[in-house]
């Protein structure tokens, strides 16, 4: 079993109140395949981006402890709707389609990546989105687009490193390195890169502290 090593400790009292906040109840609320259909509410949200097959439901699953509650495409890229799951009155996870689109037509792939990109550029009650990263291939150019879109709008973003449980320690190590170099480059990145694997559990006591500090207070 491999460690995820993390850029920086977090307050176990944040730990806690992590922990705290993902053992509420959760539920899905809509799938939303145009703007018009997006959910109203104040809650905050939260959105998992990533490439096609980066693991984003299955990160998703594992912070709530449900196995199927976000449900992965059998086939990359053919998620069409941006998911969206209360968790318990605090805070919304939002599960947007991977951008890539692998496997979809040409024209349903440019009207999903402009939804997602008004999505992440337009949504009021978005907090912060989160890249995910497989720790295996690090940062691609689809990636390096999304990063530098968020920042022309300033839109607070986090880099989470998916799948560290399939890389060795060293190789993990090298990863981060290079993507916490790639991030500091970037104005609305967030400057702590969390590794996290949904199978192991590594990482996920952080991640759910960063999004706990998110969320309404109780």
């Amino acid at each position: 079993m491999t460690t995820a090593p993390q850029a920086a400790a977090f307050d176990p009292a944040v730990i806690a109140a992590g922990q705290h906040l993902f053992t509420r109840p959760v539920a899905f609320v809509t799938g939303a395949l145009a703007e018009e259909y997006l959910p109203a509410g104040k809650l905050p949200e939260v959105a998992f981006a990533g490439r096609s097959n980066v693991g984003k439901s299955s990160l998703i699953n594992a912070l709530v402890g449900q196995r199927q509650l976000a449900r992965a495409s059998g086939t990359p890229g053919r998620t069409q709707e941006i998911n969206f799951f209360n968790l318990g009155e605090r805070l919304m996870l939002v599960d947007l389609p991977g951008y890539g689109f692998a496997q979809a037509p040409r024209d349903k792939a440019e009207v999903w990546s402009l939804f997602i990109r008004r999505y992440l550029k337009g949504r009021p009650q978005l907090r912060r989105a989160l890249i995910l990263i497989d720790a295996r291939h690090g940062v691609k150019t689809l990636d390096e687009d999304i990063m530098t879109m968020m920042d022309e709008s300033a839109m607070n973003y986090q880099v989470v490193l998916t799948k560290t449980d399939k890389i060795k320690p060293a190789e993990l190590a090298a990863t981060q390195a290079r993507v916490a170099e790639t991030a500091a480059k970037h104005t609305a990145a967030h400057p702590l890169i969390l590794a996290t694997s949904a199978a192991e559990g590594n990482g996920l006591p952080e991640l759910r502290a960063a999004l706990s500090e998110l969320a309404l207070p109780e």
